[in-house]
């Protein structure tokens, strides 16, 4: 009996064949010329492969992903798409011009609203909505990217390629594609003889091409202290007093919005006032947010690691190396991948908002009108049952924990605080709290498994409203986590359902508590509490440092 042998080098033959056709296009070493762009694209794409258009939190390969919608749709289509971020309207137009079909993602921004229109109305077929590392980890299994259209600052003609501050997704996305027999094209702002430092080696890279204009970046983590509101700075001051100061936090997170940054320019004042510095804050892993600034000026800060940059920080953050991680050609560099696994493991705390709550503390991103995924926020915002290492603050909440006995026995374990911040009502009057969120009918209409669930009830410690702060940890039952939520949520159909009995059981218990028994004055809580009122005093507070966009220049 003969039988054929086994060909185990399929990927590789097709690799060879894809570069072989590209090469017309190919000048001096790896550089492509611009012009031919599409043509390289529709020379290494095959219809149905999976592609990644690098879109990170800041920088894009807008270039690129520009050009995969000019590709003639004969010859490419029914793409699939894993990407962790849709940011820019291209990252859609390639799904309006029907050469995607599918898509693997983790966070959309400002494609929100247009992708949940998009789902709605079946113009896209939605995989997952995945975290940060969750799609990182499949790159690496089975959603590995056969083209990879990434972004860098500089490269030469090796394709040895500079990412300045903002790395982010590059190394991940170049690894997974190149090494399983993937191409790997690159466009920077310049060409040069020789990089700076080689952030992504020349041979991860098949093409590198000079883009007509620089790379767009979003500056998506600066936030303006002048539209900071009273609420926000209400829900900071009991973040600070009554769950930072109270558990010791020195290892956190901060999430993306306005009430973090309010809680990150109290820190030099209202922080101060209590006694706090020096106690908690002192290591962040989070992006370089301007808000920032004051704290670490102040000497509140001993480390910041960062998923990316952001826009206008670059000459800040290289001037304080002390805090930031700087490389030796002087700039920092990020790391998404490394930044969410610190993020997981290494921290005690997660804080950020969402856009719905439940009745029984489950919170998504996801509504009816926006899809907004999830980024890195179910990564940090869990326990992460890996951990062994112990902190104060993740031990005393371990120790307060009310299903502790029945879960683990008589065993010592620490517990992350998973911290939500909520408005009762956000804009247009929407409520923050609802009975059934958003997120099942979502999943019933696209067709999903799962409903696009960010956090879990299970993982989640504080609820912080207006009304005050629910300690969900403590609880000892779903019905006390239930009636601790409903004392959070106002006015709004959860919170209408409150029993002020119970409510008062639970304020005996320290599960609930207002801001005046944490001994806040809310007439205190107002603006001249911010280390800084406007993006100016941020620009001054960095001695000039700071160079913030053109939009944020309000003065």
């Amino acid at each position: 009996m003969t039988t054929e042998p086994k060909i185990w080098n399929t990927l590789q033959r097709d690799y060879r064949e894809r570069i072989e056709a590209a090469r017309p296009y190919v000048m001096d070493g790896k550089v492509v010329e611009a012009g031919d762009a599409v043509k390289l694209l529709e020379a290494v794409i095959r219809p149905g492969d999976k592609v990644n258009i690098e879109g990170d939190n800041q920088k894009q390969a807008d270039f690129l992903a520009q050009c995969l919608c000019e590709v003639d749709t004969e010859k490419v289509h029914d793409l699939h798409m894993v990407q962790s971020v849709l940011s820019i309207p291209a990252h859609l137009d390639v799904f309006d011009k029907g050469i995607a079909k599918k898509v693997d993602f983790s966070f959309s921004g400002p494609q929100a609203g247009r992708l949940a229109e998009y789902v709605r109305d079946g113009k896209i077929e939605l995989g997952a909505i995945h975290t940060y590392l969750e799609l990182y980890g499949r790159y690496f299994v089975d959603l590995t990217p056969r083209v990879a259209l990434c972004v860098g600052v500089s490269a030469d003609k090796d394709g040895n390629i500079y990412t300045g501050f903002n790395t982010e997704d590059t190394a991940v996305i170049a690894e997974a594609a190149k090494f399983h027999q993937g191409i790997v094209i690159v466009q920077v702002n310049e060409l040069v003889d020789e990089v700076p430092r080689v952030d992504i080696p020349g041979d991860w890279v098949d093409f590198v091409i000079q883009a007509p204009r620089p790379f767009y970046i979003e500056p998506l983590f600066t936030r303006d202290p002048a539209l900071i509101t009273d609420s926000q700075i209400l829900r900071a001051m009991m973040v600070i007093k009554g769950i930072y100061g109270e558990y010791g936090i020195q290892r956190l997170n901060h999430g993306i919005g306005f009430d973090t940054a309010a809680i990150e320019l109290l820190l030099p004042t209202y922080g101060e006032e209590l006694g706090l510095k020096g106690k908690i804050c002192s290591y962040f892993v989070t992006n370089p947010h301007p808000t920032l600034i004051p704290a670490i000026e102040s000497g509140w800060v001993k480390t910041m690691y960062c998923f990316g940059g952001e826009a206008g920080m670059a000459d800040y953050v290289q001037a304080r190396p002390d805090v930031f991680f700087i490389g030796p050609d002087g700039t920092m560099r990020s790391n998404r991948d490394y930044a969410q696994t610190a993020g997981h493991y290494a921290l005690d705390m997660f804080i950020g908002g969402t856009l719905q709550i439940d009745k029984y503390g489950n919170s998504s991103t996801a509504t009816a009108s926006r899809i907004a995924g999830f980024g890195g926020a179910p990564n940090m915002g869990c326990d992460a049952k890996g951990r062994r290492h112990s902190t104060p603050g993740w031990m005393k909440c371990g120790e307060e924990y009310g299903m502790h006995d029945e879960l683990v026995g008589d065993l010592p374990r620490g517990k992350r605080l998973v911290v939500q911040l909520q408005e009762t009502f956000r804009e247009k009057m929407a409520p923050g709290f609802v009975d059934k969120l958003d997120a099942v009918a979502l999943a019933e209409n696209a067709g999903l498994d799962l409903p696009p669930v960010m956090i879990y009830s299970d993982d989640l410690t504080h609820i912080v409203t207006e009304e005050g702060i629910a300690y969900l940890h403590k609880c000892t039952s779903m019905a006390d986590r239930m009636a601790a939520i409903r004392a959070v949520a106002g006015f709004t159909e959860v919170g209408m359902a409150e029993d002020p009995d119970e409510t008062a059981a639970l304020k005996e218990r320290g599960i609930f508590k207002t801001p005046a028994d944490l001994g806040i004055d809310v007439r205190r809580a107002n603006r001249d509490l911010l280390a800084a009122k406007s993006v100016k005093d941020l620009v001054n507070w960095s001695g000039g440092l700071y160079n913030p966009p053109a939009k944020f220049r309000n003065w």
